[in-house]
């Protein structure tokens, strides 16, 4: 992978990548965040003890 990328040439690369992906409904982002949350904190507690 090059890493001699300007911002710009970075900012389009994304942009084609995000065009190229699904949309998705507002509650299925809900609850992908819930569920990451839930995963973060079960590791969080296990860290812990």
């Amino acid at each position: 992978m090059s890493y001699n990328v300007s911002f710009q040439e970075l900012a389009k690369i994304q942009k084609e990548i995000l065009s190229n992906q699904q949309p998705i409904s507002l509650e299925k982002a809900k609850k992908q965040v819930q569920s990451l949350q839930q995963s973060s904190s079960q590791k969080i507690k296990k860290r812990s003890s």
